[in-house]
């Protein structure tokens, strides 16, 4: 179970690992789109990562870059589009990366969860 308490400019969360602080305010805490954003990118990561060692891949460093947020103003600013991008260093075979980012996409919960109302996109690079 999660409980958040209301605080003077959002809300905090007493988490496991620690306090979350969420806000609509950059300046006090991290805002709630971003968090989504987050969680897209770090679980297709984390899953790829597993994917890439379970294919005898594994890689030496995977970083996410966002590269791209839409946002629809009309509709509360509800997120439309997010643009994933992965720099993948290692010794990987370029070729079974298709199937690596099919799996990723099949296997990753976050984007699951956001089928038919977030188009996810994600694309990659071998560095």
């Amino acid at each position: 179970m999660m409980k958040f308490s209301m605080t003077e400019h959002g809300f905090s969360g007493d988490l496991p690992f620690g306090e979350l602080i969420v806000s609509s305010k950059d300046e006090h805490g991290f805002r709630p789109y971003q968090l989504l954003v987050a969680s897209l990118a770090v679980c297709s990561a984390g899953v790829m990562r597993k994917i890439l060692e379970k294919q005898r891949m594994p890689a030496d460093d995977i970083q996410v870059e966002v590269k791209e947020v839409v946002r629809i103003d009309e509709e509360a600013g509800r997120v439309a589009k997010v643009h994933l991008h992965f720099l993948i260093k290692g010794a990987i075979d370029e070729a079974k990366m298709p199937r690596v980012m099919d799996l990723t996409r099949k296997n990753c919960s976050m984007v699951r969860s956001v089928e038919g109302s977030i188009e996810v996109v994600e694309t990659f690079e071998l560095v």
